[in-house]
């Protein structure tokens, strides 16, 4: 199913909001930047490569705006909501989405793996909430990109997977952090979606996707693995005023693969 099919989108859910999408370049930041837009929302995406955020904008359309930037560096996140708040004055939605991980068994994990990763998904997924929050008002939504990784294991993943389960750790305290403000915090767990960050962060070839994409398939209820396009279906579900009583929620879209 193709839920950008624009019969299926419903062109009011997020009308007159001003949504960020961090790591909206590719995969599914950019589904979920798109679907926004589709949905009515002016949308702003950051990712480190230009050329890739120009594809981006290109393809996502709606007058949707790329700024330049990396989580893990205070100085591009205070460029970027710099640029919101002179143009928007305000923040309605935060997808943070950008995040990364490679493999390395436990034994051959380098220093440099783990501050890269922890830099990228909890430091940079922490400043980003921080500095939006005050542009955000009641009735604001904060969706976070977690993983089934942080709650089921997989070989030589333990640094990716560690990120996760703090992330999911971040959201629970958040939500007490945030009460009052009418802000909601909430975490989506995808599973296995094959993104182009299968080639760029974990090294597969053509042939290993085939081959990782049928042995998910063989161990999900639902015999498959999922699209960009399911996970921000999910995404601009928690950020909508339907979800309005969801808040230090982790909604896990896997096809039931962490369940079993």
């Amino acid at each position: 199913m193709n839920i950008l099919d624009h019969t299926k989108i419903n062109a009011e859910r997020h009308a007159g909001k001003v949504a960020l999408v961090t790591g909206g370049s590719s995969g599914i930041g950019l589904a979920a930047a798109k679907r926004l837009a589709l949905e009515g929302a002016k949308v702003y995406i950051t990712g480190r490569r230009q050329s890739e955020l120009d594809s981006a904008i290109a393809e996502i359309g709606h007058h949707a705006t790329a700024v330049q930037g990396d989580v893990s560096k205070n100085a591009d996140l205070d460029r970027v909501f710099g640029l919101i708040e002179e143009v928007e004055e305000r923040l309605d939605i935060l997808l943070a989405n950008a995040g990364g991980g490679e493999f390395a068994p436990l034994g051959e994990i380098t220093e440099a793996q783990f501050h890269k990763y922890f830099d990228i998904n909890v430091k940079g997924t922490l400043f980003t909430v921080q500095k939006a929050l005050p542009l955000m008002s009641s009735g604001g939504s904060i969706v976070i990109t977690g993983s089934i990784a942080a709650v089921k294991a997989f070989p030589a993943f333990s640094v990716y997977a560690a990120t996760k389960a703090a992330l999911r750790s971040f959201v629970r305290t958040w939500s007490v952090d945030l009460r009052g403000r009418g802000i909601r915090v909430n975490i989506v767990a995808p599973g296995t979606v094959v993104t182009p960050a299968y080639k760029t962060e974990l090294g597969f070839s053509d042939e290993q996707i085939e081959q990782f994409m049928a042995q998910t398939s063989e161990i999900t209820p639902l015999g498959r693995p999922g699209s960009a396009d399911e996970i921000a279906g999910a995404m601009s579900f928690l950020a909508s005023d339907e979800a309005s009583y969801i808040t230090a929620t982790e909604l896990v879209v896997d096809g039931g693969q962490s369940q079993i």
